[in-house]
Parts: C-alpha cells; structure tokens; sequence
C-alpha cells in the first residue's frame, strides 16, 4: 500500500505575539507599591546649579568666611598656639626660649625707646649735645649686645639640662637675641608669662 505523502495544508493555530515589558513595569511589579520616577524626574533631582543664583551674596559669605578664619589664625598665633605658628617659633624648645626671654629684663629691649630720644635730641642745633648723644647711643648699643650674648650662654645651659646633651636645636641664640631686643608689647607670640616667672 503506498504511502501518502504528508498534508501541506498550513496549521490553523499561530503564536502570539509577545509584548515587551518595560522597566518601569518591572520595578513597579517588584516594588515597595511607589511609582517609579521617570527619566526626566531623576535627572531634575540630581541637577544642582554650578554657580550660586546669588553671586553677591555667595561673595559676602565667603568674605566673612575667609575674615573669620584669619582673625581666628591671628588670636592663636597671639596667644602661642602651636598649630597657628609660623615654623620659626614651633616646638617646645622654641616656646622654653620665649618664656625665658619673656621673663627678665634685658637691656635690648629699651633700645628703641632710647633710638627715640637720641633722635629727638639730634635736631637740637647744639654739636656737643648731638656728639654726647651719639656716643650714648653706640654705648647702649654695645650692652644690648652683651646682654644678649650672655642670655645666649643661659639658654645654652638651660636647655641642655632640659632636653639633653646634643638634643638642642640650632638657631636658639639668634632667635633669643631677635626677640631679647624687641619691646615686650610688640613681641609675637606675646608673652605668655610674668617678670621674674621663669620656665623650670
């Protein structure tokens, strides 16, 4: 019996077509029952402005801002904070110095006072006077050195006996005499003890 060769008719039955599913779809399958935020929203949420809307008022704050800190690093370097000092004047031998100097009379500090009256007696049209008050002056002077060369001595021994043999740092001597010829008012960091409150 022969066989008979296989129907062409086209099957009734065709798939159906599939609809795509969004993400948005998805997530709100999936989410906690609040709509997701669209495209445009998310990006209106992470705009932020490049330049302040109010340049004047932007400008004023940061004047008083930056104000505000400086006058702030001026009072801490006044008053001896450690953070606010220049590198001249940080660490703890440098601070032993100060309070050192800070505590005795020394003749340099008088040497400006005395610069004052030696000028205000040189316009005094008389030779004698002017050449007397010269000589006074260079004779000041000279014991303003000495002076300070011997507190250079005093410190030496003192900070050794302090932080050690070899342990010193250098400069000390120059740093002492800088600060021994000032007036005690002008000297920064300002002296942060009495006459006589010397440092142990």
């Amino acid at each position: 019996m022969a066989k008979q060769p296989p129907s062409t008719t086209p099957s009734t039955t065709t798939a159906q077509p599939t609809t795509p599913v969004t993400d948005d779809e998805v997530s709100g399958a999936v989410g906690k029952g609040r709509p997701t935020p669209t495209r445009s929203e998310r990006e209106a949420a992470n705009r932020r402005p490049l330049v302040p809307t109010d340049r004047r008022l932007a400008a004023k704050e940061a004047r008083a801002k930056s104000a505000a800190l400086r006058e702030r690093a001026r009072l801490g370097m006044a008053a001896g904070e450690d953070r606010y000092l220049p590198t001249r004047d940080k660490g703890v031998q440098r601070k032993f110095v100060r309070d050192w100097v800070d505590a005795r009379w020394g003749i340099g500090e008088f040497l400006i006072p005395i610069m004052g009256v030696v000028l205000v007696l040189s316009l005094i049209p008389d030779p004698y006077i002017q050449t007397y008050t010269i000589f006074a002056l260079w004779g000041f002077f000279v014991l303003a050195v000495i002076d300070v060369v011997i507190l250079g001595f005093i410190l030496q021994r003192k900070l050794t006996a302090k932080f050690g043999e070899g342990r010193v740092e250098r400069g000390f001597r120059w740093y002492a005499a800088m600060r021994a010829l000032q007036l005690r008012a002008l000297r920064l960091p300002k002296p942060q003890v009495k006459r006589r409150q010397y440092p142990s």
